[in-house]
């Protein structure tokens, strides 16, 4: 049985993955502009993450080795989440960078489905508090009016918020990297991400020096893309897993909430979008329904078994 210190950390942990990863439009908005291809993008962002995680771990003498098993795994965890970063930024392309990260917390509703599939059913109270993060969504959502999305940057978000829900199931329920360190599963995880991306740019045509030299030409680029490696990348990752681990895998889902939240704010400090009415209501509901899922209990049937 977990402690109470525990499912707190957890919590926590849910809590930072969502405030980090919703961190990414502040970085990866201004690389775009630069003219940076979102291949190029991605893929320093992972060498460069794989390169900091991998130093710390090396400093700490942490042990790099899992067995054949834990590396499969691992493997399929990495395409997923990778997959789920390139189908987020190219939603950029069609759609407001708030939008696409306001769309993206369909995921968990997707988490909760895969484990009703897996026989796994979350309390009423996280269902109420599902549908409710989702109504203050729809609010949030609608905080620019009503223009048309067009439908490739909706069809990615989505695309991008199944990976990751199918991400998050995997890390709570794989017997197999249970015990797999929180650090060296998101090391693994970049380090096939940053190969994903480098294969994915030769097979596109795309010029590694090329697009080194549009960073070499935009010296905040750099300070943009070590953002990106640093905060909705490494502590993200590792804070997921962290409260996956903890709270289960629905629970982590519902805590992303504050993911289109902080874009939200991001969006209205960094890019100068309104902070409207319907974006107060949103925050106010969705806070709500995190409060009241925290306070009425566990979740005894989302725990690793």
């Amino acid at each position: 049985m977990q402690s109470r210190q525990s499912i707190v950390f957890g919590y926590v942990a849910g809590v930072v993955t969502g405030v980090t990863y919703g961190l990414n439009p502040l970085f990866a908005v201004p690389l775009i502009k630069y003219g940076i291809s979102v291949d190029a993008i991605l893929f320093f962002r992972y060498l460069l993450a794989a390169c900091i995680l991998g130093t710390v771990l090396a400093c700490h003498r942490a042990s790099f080795r899992v067995n054949g098993t834990q590396c499969k795994w691992l493997v399929l965890l990495g395409l997923l989440f990778s997959s789920s970063s390139l189908f987020l930024f190219e939603a950029y392309n069609y759609i407001p960078s708030g939008i696409a990260t306001t769309i993206i917390f369909l995921y968990p509703i997707l988490v909760a489905l895969l484990m009703v599939f897996l026989r796994v059913y979350p309390t009423w109270q996280v269902w109420l508090s599902i549908a409710a993060t989702f109504v203050g969504v729809l609010f949030l959502c609608h905080s620019e009016g009503a223009q048309p999305w067009p439908w490739q940057g909706f069809a990615l978000t989505f695309a991008a918020a199944l990976v990751y829900a199918i991400f998050i199931v995997i890390i709570n329920r794989n017997r197999s990297i249970a015990h797999v360190s929180d650090s060296l599963l998101t090391f693994y995880v970049l380090v096939t991400g940053t190969v994903v991306f480098l294969a994915h740019m030769l097979l596109q045509g795309t010029s590694l020096a090329a697009e080194a030299a549009k960073f070499a030409a935009e010296p905040q680029a750099w300070l943009n893309i070590v953002g990106l490696a640093v905060f909705p990348t490494i502590i993200s990752t590792a804070t997921l897993a962290a409260a996956t681990k903890r709270i289960g895998a629905t629970k982590a889902s519902v805590m992303g909430v504050f993911e289109p939240i902080t874009a939200v704010v991001v969006g209205a400090l960094a890019f100068g979008e309104a902070i409207t009415p319907n974006v107060v209501v949103g925050i106010a509901i969705t806070m709500a329904a995190i409060a009241f899922m925290i306070l009425t209990g566990k979740e005894a049937q989302n725990k690793t078994t």
